[in-house]
């Protein structure tokens, strides 16, 4: 997709934000207002024009975008870095569904760029590990994800 301007995920990035995986988010810091970007994991397009994400409703994340809605996702896959920007909205500041209180957020996307500098290939897709508990990760992790796939 190098030098491409896609409107939509495309059919080989939409898969790749359709599980948990690593990403970054950057959004424009409320009070200095400067890029704040944080790594997130907890991610799910519902389609190829709009992505969910949970976050902990105090982070600095709910602030920026309740002030400033435009936001942008980086993803590694594909042999490719992906810039994703859009407007997002916190949909709900508290997600029943799961036992932490995680904000609802919802990215319509305006625009997906392959940023990847020329002459390079990612060879490895960032990979990490839960440090707490395998067995509650693993449970709370199947509530968020089901959360976000939840048709509003």
């Amino acid at each position: 997709m190098g030098n491409q301007v896609e409107h939509v995920l495309t059919n080989d990035i939409l898969p790749l934000l359709q599980k948990e995986c690593y990403v970054t988010l950057a959004t424009v810091d409320h009070e200095k207002n400067v890029p704040n970007v944080n790594a997130i994991s907890w991610v799910f397009a519902t389609d190829s024009k709009t992505v969910r994400f949970a976050i902990d409703n105090r982070s600095r994340i709910v602030k920026n975008i309740q002030a400033t809605e435009g936001v942008v996702l980086t993803l590694i896959g594909n042999g490719s870095t992906y810039s994703i920007s859009g407007s997002a909205k916190v949909i709900t500041e508290k997600m029943e569904e799961v036992p932490l209180k995680l904000a609802l957020i919802e990215m319509n996307i305006e625009e997906v760029r392959d940023v990847m500098f020329y002459g390079a290939r990612m060879t490895k897709v960032p990979s990490y590990e839960k440090t707490y508990d395998a067995e509650a990760a693993a449970k709370l992790d199947r509530q968020v994800m089901a959360a976000l796939k939840k048709k509003s």
